[in-house]
Formats: structure tokens, C-alpha cells, sequence
């Protein structure tokens, strides 16, 4: 694309967008202004959820714009959104979490400023090309003009019968009111981007913040890995290792005592083949523990179910997963889960378990439900807290809902990718 055509693109790019976004930020003071209106009495905090909802899309289309007019690159400040109950408790809390959210107050400062800052940054240059192209207008048509009464200025010229000695030059000043539209639209539509970002982009504390988090969740994951390995070298030392030891020492007596006592032998030869067995069969509950075969081969939903299988409890599952999920989130999904299966096994006193698993908006969503005695507290235990850790890792959060005399619900939601177009969709009773 030549230089020119780059200044024609910017200069209808900011002007036509403009014009685009002006009646769905019309609706958005509408909005915006039903939310204030209403407050008082109440019904205005009850629009704050669509009406976030709104701004939120309003302020994506514009940051994919962004990227498009000059590659710049505005981040959604947004926080995860929870999975809220049903009712309206939970519809409450919805209205809380969005009252709360400060990305939801500068997106509606976005909205209130960007009509005065996109008519001066991106409008302008449109603006200079029309009044320039209607100069032009003005000197060719200049007879018609006067002959039909007009008696204006343009610029300083003033077009009028009996100044047709300056008949040329609302022309002349024409072309120089395109030129400069021309000539700073593009930095005028880069301001515009980068005024955009100002407002729509995660301020210095949300940035810091996420940096303190990711420190956080490094440290975490650093300190699981570490933890997990030492588990790993105190299984192999205390359960396979010592069998294997003992296999040898039973296969050694056995060559010794097989001519002179072969009865004695063949009890050894036995003693060493259950401990084969034994050693087999723990080296597979470690591999299991690492990486479960059935996680690595079909994925998380049938690697649910086979531990679901497992439990002692009547566990259901019901899944909408669409295909694979990226390894180190299926993992992480799936201990979690065996995690609140043991616990609930351990200790909630109860019969039956459903686990809801389902993709949606980005997240995945994993439900825990038991019918136990309830009471369980985060605070009071390290199992919880430990699976909330391993969600971090992955940007993921884990909510309790616990009164006493049950049900408890655990809720775990991770942003995710599907890799695969296949879905996979089941539900059953384990």
C-alpha cells in the first residue's frame, strides 16, 4: 500500500469508525444512565450486570479496532467472572461483583469521554477533507452559488456577488485542508489508539498485582513440583525399592539352598514372586499418581469417571467437554477432583457425589457436589488450600459452599483451550 493510500485508509478509518460506534454508545449513556438514574430506589443496581455486559463489548470491538487501525495491543483488565447461584442471592452477587469490579468504572469513563476525544483525534482529519473538498465545490460552482443568494464565508474568504476576484481561492484553501487531513491522520488515529488504551487497558496496580500473583503461583508451583518429587523418591524407597532388595536377597538364598533343600528353595523362589507382584503393582499406583494412563490416552472426562469407579461413594458424572484440553490443565483438573473425592470420602459422611464438568465462555467448570454433614471450612484444612494452589498455577479458582448439614458444593473453574474439534459428552452413574 502506498504512502497516499495509507493516509486515505487512516483518514476514512477513524471518521467512518466513529460514526459506527456513535449509536451503540448512544445506548451505552442510555444505559449508563438508567444504572445512576435508578439508583435510588434500587432498580439501577439491578442493571448493573447487563449493563457491564454491554460496556464490555463495546470495549472489546473497540480494542479489536485498535489492533487493526495500529497494531496496538489493549488487554482485557477484566477479572474472571465466578460461577454465581441460581436465584436471586446469586444474582445479587453478581451485582456486587461487577459494582465492585473497577474495570467496570473505567470502561463507563471510556464510554462518557471517548465521543469528545474521537470527534477531535479521529473525526478531525475527516472533517479537514470534507470542508476542503466542499471549497472546491464552492469555486467551481461559484456563479451558481451567488446567483442563488449565498452570502457566507469560508474561511476568510467571503463568497458573495461582487467578489468574484477571489473566486479560486476557497479552492486553494480547499487543498490545503486536505493536505493536512491527509497528513495527520495517521499520528491522529495512533493518538486515538493509544488514548483508548489509557482507559481500556489494566492499570500499573492491576499490573502489579498480576505480577505479584504470578510470582505467587511460580513459588507454588516450584514448592508442588518439590514436594511432589520428594513423594515420589519416599515411595520408590519405601515400597518398590525395599521389595526389589528383598526379591534379590530371596533370589539369592534360593540359588544357594536350591540342590541341598529344594523345598526351601521353592518357598523363597515364591516369597521373591510375590514380591515381584507387590513391587509391580506399587510402581503402578506411582505412575498413576504421576500421570494416569487413561488421562494421557482419553483424556479428562474418562479419567474422572475411572477414578469415580474407584471410590468407595455412588459417584455420578456428567461431562460437556469439547475434545482435548491442553495436558498440564487436564492434569491439574484431575487431581483436583480425585483430591475432593478423597475428601469426601475421608471425611463428609456422605453417599453420593455428582461432578458437573462443562466448558463455557473460556473457563472450564468443574461442580463437587456430596450430600455429606457439611461444615467443611478452607481455613481448617490443608487439602483445600492445596488444591487451590494447583488451580492458581493456571490462573484458576476454587470456591467452597459448605453450611452445616450439608450439601457441600466445590466449585473450580481454569481458563482454557480446546485442541481438538472432537467433543466428548457424557454423563453416567460411577
Amino acid at each position: 500500500m502506498t504512502n497516499t493510500n495509507k493516509r486515505l485508509s487512516a483518514v476514512l478509518e477513524g471518521g467512518f469508525w466513529f460514526f459506527v460506534m456513535l449509536v451503540p454508545m448512544l445506548l451505552g449513556y442510555v444505559a449508563l444512565a438508567l444504572v445512576a438514574g435508578l439508583a435510588g430506589i434500587g432498580l439501577g443496581l439491578l442493571l448493573l450486570p447487563p449493563t457491564a455486559a454491554y460496556l464490555r463489548w463495546l470495549a472489546d470491538m473497540r480494542r479489536r479496532k485498535v489492533l487493526a487501525w495500529r497494531g496496538i495491543e489493549i488487554p482485557r483488565p477484566y477479572r474472571p467472572e465466578p460461577e454465581f447461584a441460581g436465584g436471586f442471592s446469586g444474582y445479587w452477587e453478581k451485582v456486587k461483583f461487577h459494582g465492585l469490579d473497577p474495570a467496570f468504572w473505567r470502561d463507563g469513563a471510556w464510554l462518557v469521554t471517548d465521543p469528545v476525544v474521537g470527534a477531535f483525534l479521529a473525526v478531525l482529519p475527516m472533517a479537514l477533507v470534507a470542508e476542503g473538498l466542499y471549497g472546491m465545490v464552492i469555486s467551481a460552482l461559484w456563479t451558481l452559488f451567488v446567483d442563488h443568494g449565498f452570502n457566507d464565508w469560508f474561511g476568510f474568504v467571503h463568497v458573495h456577488r461582487g467578489n468574484e476576484g477571489l473566486r479560486w481561492a476557497p479552492a486553494a484553501l480547499g487543498v490545503l485542508e486536505i493536505a493536512l487531513g491527509f497528513a495527520i491522520a495517521p499520528k491522529m488515529l495512533e493518538w486515538h489508539a493509544r488514548w483508548s488504551r489509557v482507559l481500556l487497558a489494566p492499570t500499573p496496580a492491576q499490573v502489579e498485582a498480576r505480577m505479584k500473583h504470578l510470582t505467587q503461583t511460580r513459588a507454588d508451583a516450584v514448592d508442588t513440583q518439590a514436594a511432589e518429587l520428594r513423594r515420589i523418591e519416599r515411595d520408590l524407597h519405601d515400597g518398590a525399592q525395599a521389595r526389589l532388595v528383598a526379591m534379590g536377597m530371596h533370589l539369592n538364598a534360593a540359588s544357594q539352598l536350591l540342590e541341598r533343600d529344594p523345598a526351601a528353595a521353592q518357598k523363597l523362589l515364591t516369597e521373591a514372586r510375590d514380591s515381584s507382584a507387590k513391587a509391580l503393582s506399587e510402581l503402578r499406583d506411582l505412575v498413576r499418581g504421576i500421570h494416569p494412563p487413561v488421562l494421557a490416552d482419553r483424556g479428562l472426562v474418562d479419567a474422572v469417571r475411572a477414578v469415580a469407579l474407584d471410590s468407595p461413594l455412588d459417584v455420578q458424572v456428567h461431562a460437556e467437554v469439547p475434545g482435548r484440553l491442553d495436558a498440564p490443565l487436564e492434569s491439574a483438573a484431575y487431581f483436583a477432583v480425585s483430591e475432593v473425592l478423597t475428601n469426601v470420602a475421608k471425611h463428609a459422611h456422605a453417599t453420593h457425589v455428582w461432578i458437573d464438568m462443562r466448558v463455557a465462555g473460556g473457563l472450564l467448570k468443574i461442580s463437587v457436589s456430596d450430600d455429606g454433614m457439611g461444615g467443611a471450612d478452607m481455613a481448617r484444612g490443608s487439602g483445600l488450600r492445596g488444591i487451590e494452589r494447583r488451580l492458581a498455577t493456571f490462573d484458576g479458582i476454587l470456591a467452597l459452599s459448605s453450611p452445616l448439614g450439608g450439601p457441600t458444593v466445590v466449585t473450580m473453574e481454569l481458563p482454557c483451550v480446546s485442541s481438538s474439534p472432537k467433543t466428548s459428552s457424557s454423563s453416567g452413574t460411577a
